[in-house]
């Protein structure tokens, strides 16, 4: 983040809290019940979210050195994600050309080649064809063919955006990120190193995981005992950059900067800062470090979701007291929403299906949540972010 934008929402966060004010919506947002349990919308989101438009699918610590790799299923659709010899990142269907197998399973580091536990036909880092196992089986098979399949990639800002549709349409994350791109730029994003990735799966909508991260308002009550004590929920500070957004909450700390000039303010020491990067990518900055949340509608109907939820930390942790540091942080964050959130969102998921009632009602102190599903609305609909 910018100093200046540091300062300036410095200054509004000492405000807010002075006025007992936060962030406010124009109005109430009636949220309709079938977001969440609508079998046809989930299968449009599918189809226009997660495979017509581009996702965040890693940051560039995932990928530090050419031969590391990361694979990802949570689409329903293979995808191999690769560092190539000359630093760029490639995107393939993780799909051996010979007989349909997976060529890569998992994350790995400096791997030369990708070899199908088939039939060993063997690919390059760039995805060509290197070698078939008793080729002479197999006559003058054009191997220029025949490589791993591309996808469309773009790595910037720290970030690495695959469409999960094979083509040639370019990806362009300044524009994707509407208004956010120089101040993602700013954390320098394409330092950070990967720590640790869990694969979670619980019985909810996609789109009520990212709720969970959208509204303080229930920290004080629903944290009291883990969080509560650590931020200050009451006051909120919220912009909306296109379909993304940016939500502030302060740290129970930011009261240390009023016996500073503002120019010896380090805001980001005292906030915890939650961008969404549409539609299905929660990315947090927690003082020192980054968590993200990569959320994916899963099974067969609305009521299902799967997450890679991801830790990064401004170095390498390579002793002991840095991993066991990091292991805390990583507890903590799971702790939190595992014990806490997302058995309520389950049972709110139930809930949604007894015909209580046909909509929720976003206050306006939930300016995030109302901006995110009007934004989701929009999107399915065919209107412009």
């Amino acid at each position: 983040m910018q100093r200046a934008m540091q300062i300036e929402l410095g200054r509004q966060l000492l405000s807010t809290l002075d006025e007992r004010r936060t962030a406010l919506a124009e109005t109430i947002y009636r949220n309709p019940v079938s977001d969440y349990i609508s079998a046809e919308q989930v299968a449009l989101e599918r189809r226009r979210f997660f495979r017509e438009s581009p996702l965040v699918m890693g940051l560039s610590g995932d990928l530090p050195q050419p031969g590391d790799f990361i694979t990802n299923d949570l689409l329903g659709l293979p995808i191999l994600i690769v560092r190539r010899d000359d630093g760029q990142v490639n995107a393939f269907l993780n799909v051996c050309r010979h007989r349909g197998s997976k060529v890569a399973e998992g994350c790995g580091s400096g791997q030369k080649s990708f070899v199908c536990p088939y039939h060993g036909w063997s690919y390059g880092r760039d995805g060509r064809l290197l070698g078939i196992t008793d080729h002479r089986a197999f006559g003058e098979i054009d191997r220029s063919a025949h490589g791993l399949r591309a996808l469309p990639v773009k790595e910037e800002y720290g970030l690495i955006w695959v469409r999960p549709m094979p083509g040639e349409a370019s990806i362009e994350p300044r524009g994707l990120l509407g208004g956010l791109a120089p101040e993602l730029a700013a954390y320098g994003f394409d330092r950070y190193a990967h720590f640790e990735t869990r694969v979670l799966q619980r019985r909810m909508n996609w789109k009520l995981v990212v709720d969970t991260f959208l509204e303080a308002y229930h920290v004080p009550i629903l944290h009291r005992k883990t969080i509560a004590p650590l931020i200050n929920g009451r006051s909120t500070v919220f912009d909306p950059h296109n379909g993304n957004l940016r939500m502030v909450v302060p740290r129970t700390t930011i009261d240390e900067l009023r016996a500073l000039p503002e120019d010896r303010w380090e805001l980001l020491q005292h906030i915890a800062v939650i961008y969404v990067l549409f539609p299905n990518v929660v990315l947090v900055w927690q003082g020192d470090h980054i968590e993200t949340w990569r959320v994916y509608p899963a099974g067969n109907g609305a009521d299902e979701s799967v997450m890679h939820v991801s830790l990064y930390t401004p170095e390498p942790a390579a002793t002991e007291k840095a991993r066991a540091h990091w292991d805390r942080n990583m507890d903590l964050l799971l702790r939190t929403v595992e014990r806490e959130d997302f058995p309520l969102a389950e049972a709110m998921q139930r809930g949604f299906t007894s015909g209580a009632q046909d909509h929720v009602n976003f206050g306006r102190n939930e300016p995030a949540l109302a901006h995110y599903h009007g934004a989701i609305r929009g999107a399915l609909l065919g209107l412009p972010l």
